[in-house]
Formats: C-alpha cells, structure tokens, sequence
C-alpha cells in the first residue's frame, strides 16, 4: 500500500491573507509542514494543494511538489481529494495535514500512517492526545469565558471515536474518577473510497452545530480511529491569525527545530 499526504494551502485567507507564505523564523509556513510531512515515517509522496500560483511557485522554489486545484473547493478535505484526482495518484492512503500546522512533528503524521497501513479494514484515522490534568482544566476555564480553541474526543474501547466537540469532554461530574481528556489533532488518514463518500455528502447536523467537519464521517456510520500519540515534550500551536507567528516563533527558539 502506499500513502500520499496532502497539505491543502489556501492565498486567501479570511484571517489571514497570504498566510502558507509568511516566513517564521525564516521559513515559509507551508515549507515547515511539507518538510515534517515529507520526513514522517511510511508516507510515500507529499503534495501541496493550491488554489493561487504564487503558492505553487514557491513549494517548487523549496524543492516541493505541488498541484493546483479547482477554486471553487469549499474546504481542505475537497482539496484533498481534487488533487488526488488532479495526481491521477492510485494511492490507496491519502493523509490530509493542514497547512497551517506549523509545528506538526513529522512523528504524529507516521503514527497515523502506520496504523492504517497495519489494518486494512480501518476507513479513517486520526490522532489525539492525552492532556495533563492542569491543561484540561485551563481550556474548561476558557470554554465558559467563551473562548474557542482546541477540540476534544471521546472513543470507545475499540479506539473508535463516539464524538468530537468544540466543548471539553467528557464532562468531569466525578473528577476523582481520573478519565483522562484527549485533545484531538486536525489531521485525518483516508481511504480513498472513504475520502470520495465523505465529499459526496452533505453537512451534517451536528457538523454543523459544532463546525467540526468529521461529525459528517460519524453521523453518517463512518467509523474514525483514534490514534493515540505524543509530542514528546514538543509545543502545538496552529498559525490562525498573525499574532500567532511571534507565539510560534518563540517556541522554535525554545525548543530547536524539528526538522532540518
């Protein structure tokens, strides 16, 4: 089996115009992601997916490879999926990484790699985290100021995942039980029937609700794999608005490069 990984890069963005080229410590966003995506372990090939040429430009000036895709692609998974077709890839795992996943360790892409090449049978994966305790409770604090940010999951014994939310789940009515909070990581492993099903539908009710793409997959009986992994000591931040890149940058100088 083989695994391409595509990292759809949007010009415009509404926040953020321009944002896969802004330099953070000296190099271009969508080179950070292409450069931890392209050393994560058991994936074969990576592509950005692009709507705008200046972007495809400069993943070739990096030495990268990338696609332009139909304009009217309304989210990174139809992106996703438009330069599969576009590659005329026959890639049978195709990872979806963000574009704006700056400090992405190369580790968390191959951990989801690896788990949907080790079972055949699963559709779609994506990874979490379990948080300290004190994180938890920070990000409680924050959702009831009304402060969005970070997602949190609940699976099953299987690994498989019983919901997503904006909220901070499961509600700790007995803290003294010790369930642990996972925080999940935007980014998705597919097959590529599972990807094309995904694209077809319709948002869903709860999608909607929480504005969380993957409630789609669950409402509709797709089942997603939760892939348990760790920074290792490593810092996550996205890059959302420009007042992030002093933030990122800052934690680079801290913590070293991931990637050379």
């Amino acid at each position: 089996m083989s695994v391409i990984a595509i990292i759809p890069a949007r010009y415009a963005s509404g926040r953020f115009p321009g944002k896969p080229l802004e330099k953070i410590a000296g190099r271009m966003m969508i080179e950070r992601v292409w450069r931890s995506a392209s050393a994560a372990p058991g994936v074969d090939r990576v592509v950005v997916a692009t709507d705008d040429e200046r972007i495809v430009d400069a993943v070739r000036g990096f030495g990268g490879e990338a696609v332009m895709t139909d304009p009217a692609c309304r989210n990174g998974t139809e992106r996703a999926l438009d330069a599969v077709k576009r590659l005329g890839s026959d890639a049978d795992i195709i990872i979806n990484v963000q574009g704006d996943a700056a400090l992405i360790p190369p580790w968390v892409i191959g951990d989801v790699a690896t788990a949907m090449l080790a079972d055949e049978a699963l559709a779609m994966a994506t990874p979490a985290v379990k948080m300290p305790e004190e994180t938890a409770i920070r990000m409680r604090e924050m959702k009831a100021k009304g402060i969005v940010g970070g997602t949190t999951v609940v699976f099953n014994r299987a690994m498989d995942a019983l919901y997503f939310s904006k909220g901070v789940i499961p509600f700790q009515r007995h803290p003294e039980a010790g369930t642990p909070t996972w925080q999940h990581i935007g980014l998705y492993g597919y097959r590529r029937d599972t990807l094309e099903r995904i694209v077809a539908l319709e948002p869903s009710p709860l999608e909607k609700a929480e504005s969380l793409e993957q409630l789609r997959a669950l409402e509709n009986g797709i089942p997603i794999r939760i892939v348990p992994t760790d920074y290792r000591g490593r810092s996550a931040w996205s890059v959302d608005a420009p007042e992030d890149v002093p933030v990122v940058e800052g934690i680079i100088a801290r913590e070293g490069e991931l990637v050379p």
